[in-house]
C-alpha cells in the first residue's frame, strides 16, 4: 500500500543544506493503522506531506498503492490524490467563502462523486455538525472547523487517509469522538490509516508505531 526506499529530504537554507529526512526505509500494508511520533522538528510532518504526494523527495523512492509518485508531475500527483488519499492536517486548510456543508461537497463535486450533499451532510451530523452545515470557518471554533476538515476527509471514502495531529485542537470529548471515527473508517472501510501524534494514548491504539528521531525512523517493538 505505502513503501519507501532511502527516501531524503533536503532543504537549503541561508547557511547550507538541512537534511530533514534521512534514507526512510518504511512499508505499510493495505488495511493497517500506524502511528508517528516524535519530537516537534524531528521530520514526522516532512514525512507525512511526502507520502500523501503533496511534496516532492529529493531522492529516494515512494510507492502509493502500487503506484511510484516520485515519477508522477504536479497535475498527476493531485489526480491521484483526489481518487485515493484523504487528508486531516492541523490547519484545517477550510475556503473561508464556503459554508461547512460546501466545503465538505467540493472534492465531491470535483471529484464526480454521486449524491456529494447527502454524503457530506451525512459525515458533518457524525462528526457533530448537523447545525452548522450553512456556517462559514469565521463562525467556527477552532474544534469545530477540525471537524468539518475530518469530515471532508471521510465523506470521500479514501483509500489511504493521512492525519496530522486529528485531535491536537480538540476538546477530551470532541478529541475522542474523532478517535473512534479515525478507526471505525480503517475497520469498516479498510482504509489504511497513518497519522502522525503527540497523543501516546493514540499512538498506541495503532497496530504499528514508528518514532521519528532527527530525520531517522524506527519502529517501536
Amino acid at each position: 500500500m505505502i513503501k519507501t526506499s532511502q527516501l531524503i529530504k533536503r532543504v537549503s537554507t541561508a547557511e547550507s543544506e538541512l537534511e530533514i529526512l534521512r534514507g526512510i526505509d518504511l512499508e505499510i500494508k493495505r488495511g493497517e493503522t500506524a502511528a508517528i511520533v516524535g519530537a516537534s522538528g524531528s521530520g514526522k510532518s516532512t514525512l507525512l506531506g511526502l507520502l500523501a504526494g503533496l511534496d516532492a523527495p529529493s531522492s529516494g523512492e515512494i510507492t502509493l498503492d502500487g503506484t511510484n509518485i516520485v515519477n508522477l508531475d504536479e497535475d498527476e500527483r493531485a489526480t491521484l490524490r483526489s481518487e485515493k488519499v484523504g487528508f486531516v492536517f492541523q490547519n484545517f486548510q477550510l475556503l473561508p467563502a464556503l459554508t461547512a456543508l460546501e466545503n465538505v461537497m467540493l472534492p465531491l463535486e470535483l471529484a464526480g462523486i454521486d449524491e456529494a450533499r447527502e454524503k457530506s451532510e451525512e459525515f458533518l451530523s457524525r462528526v457533530g455538525l448537523a447545525e452548522r452545515f450553512h456556517h462559514y470557518p469565521r463562525t467556527l471554533s477552532g474544534g469545530e472547523q477540525q471537524r468539518v476538515a475530518i469530515a471532508r476527509a471521510f465523506a470521500s471514502q479514501p483509500v489511504i487517509l493521512f492525519a496530522d495531529e486529528p485531535t491536537g485542537n480538540l476538546d477530551t470529548t470532541t478529541g475522542a469522538t474523532v478517535v473512534e471515527l479515525l478507526f471505525g473508517l480503517n475497520k469498516e472501510e479498510g482504509t489504511t490509516l497513518v497519522l502522525v501524534t503527540h497523543d501516546n494514548t493514540l499512538a498506541d491504539r495503532c497496530q504499528r508505531k514508528f518514532t521519528m528521531t532527527a530525520g531517522h525512523l524506527e519502529e517501536a517493538s
